[in-house]
């Protein structure tokens, strides 16, 4: 699979479209012998701060991956703060310290099998940094699994380490490993590697566009649909 769409919306305009995800990142997650946890719901799905990027087969419309970036409010907390709050109180004073800010959470991501190894994840995650800056996010926070980690670090997250073990955690099983990160930086973005920098920063120049990209398995289409036509 070489063309894919990467489309934004936010949740509550879309439920079909949540629905898809729901779906996809569920199967993803059941073939990996994970079942429901905190992101995986459909609360989110009824969350006007929510915001997805559905990754969608060009051919057919078929979902292929994606993510969502969740903004924290009275509503709805990050799934980040439920799922470490199991084993670390403290995820409540770090939420604390950003009070008066616009914190979110990049959550969710997952790929299709059949994508796998092009790099789609990569680019799937660029694309919730550059929409979340598009959200005027202050912080961005994640849950990273130990074979996304280097990629987050590379996109510019660091690892919020007075959290857990050095920022480590057992989830969302006791033989599993999360890590909690995130960015407080996203205009500048300081800590991401030279060439996550450049791609990010021209996404979030180019909401729309259709870029060639290379992955792992060569020369990738991705169509760029991630405007999100917010008022000023």
């Amino acid at each position: 699979m070489t063309s894919v769409i990467f489309r934004a919306f936010c949740a509550v305009d879309e439920p079909q479209s949540c629905q898809k995800f729901i779906a996809g990142h569920r199967a993803v997650l059941e073939s990996y012998g994970i079942g429901m946890i905190t992101s995986n719901n459909a609360l989110w799905a009824e969350h006007k701060n929510t915001f997805v990027i559905l990754a969608e087969a060009a051919d057919d419309g078929r979902a292929l991956g994606g993510v969502r970036v969740q903004i924290s409010d009275d509503n709805l907390a990050l799934p980040i703060v439920h799922a470490v709050g199991q084993v670390d109180e403290k995820i409540h004073e770090v939420i604390t310290q950003h009070k008066g800010k616009i914190i979110a959470e990049a959550c969710g991501l997952w790929n299709a099998r059949e994508i796998a190894g092009y790099g789609y994840s990569f680019f799937i995650l660029r694309s919730a940094i550059a929409l979340a800056y598009q959200l005027k996010v202050d912080s961005l926070f994640a849950l990273a699994a130990p074979v996304t980690v280097e990629m987050c670090l590379n996109a510019g997250f660091i690892i919020e380490r007075y959290l857990g073990k050095d920022g480590f955690f057992n989830y969302p099983k006791l033989d599993l490993v999360a890590t909690a990160m995130v960015i407080n930086d996203l205009n500048i973005m300081s800590y991401a590697s030279d060439n996550d920098r450049q791609h990010i920063f021209h996404i979030m120049q180019n909401p729309v566009q259709v870029a060639k990209v290379e992955g792992p398995k060569g020369q990738v289409t991705i169509d760029y649909r991630l405007s999100l036509n917010l008022p000023s």
